[in-house]
């Protein structure tokens, strides 16, 4: 009985080992509106949602946002990319945390520490653009390490 246990375990460990994508996870699903994402770190997933997905579409809306850090926080950056039929059409990128100039609370978290989001959020944008694409978002820190980065996927079929 034991021996049948441990060949259990060795399989189900192999399996993980060889799984070399996260799953999708779906943010929100309402009537012409659906976003999922999946982390492109190979070796940490992390949670995120939002409350109803209509909220999206308003200038501000919460969201909460949960994982364990890899790597330190003294500076952070975000790039992301508005990727179409798999161009890249738009690039966006802004420091969030800086020496002496930090936009978020978590700004100097250590390694190991856990970070957890939960608020406001403004894209700066008065509506989400209509169709399918992906949004390629990427977090890294002063040793442009990946802290954390995630392909959003956006159906959207709202008529404004």
């Amino acid at each position: 009985m034991k021996t049948s246990n441990v060949l259990v375990l060795i399989l189900v460990l192999l399996y993980m080992d060889a799984s070399t994508e996260w799953p999708t996870h779906t943010v929100c699903k309402e009537d012409n509106l659906e976003i999922h994402y999946k982390s492109c770190d190979p070796q940490q997933d992390f949670a995120f949602s939002i409350d109803r997905c209509s909220d999206v579409t308003t200038h501000t809306f919460n969201i909460r946002a949960a994982m364990v850090l890899r790597h330190s926080i003294k500076e952070l950056y975000l790039k992301a990319d508005l990727i179409i039929n798999g161009k890249t059409v738009l690039t966006y990128s802004e420091a969030l945390c800086e020496p002496g100039h930090s936009k978020l609370v978590f700004c100097g978290k250590k390694k190991g520490e856990h970070l957890y989001y939960e608020g406001p959020v403004t894209l700066g944008i008065k509506e989400i653009p209509q169709g399918d694409y992906t949004v390629a978002a990427r977090l890294t820190n002063e040793d442009h390490v990946t802290v954390a980065c995630a392909d959003f996927t956006v159906k959207n079929y709202l008529d404004y």
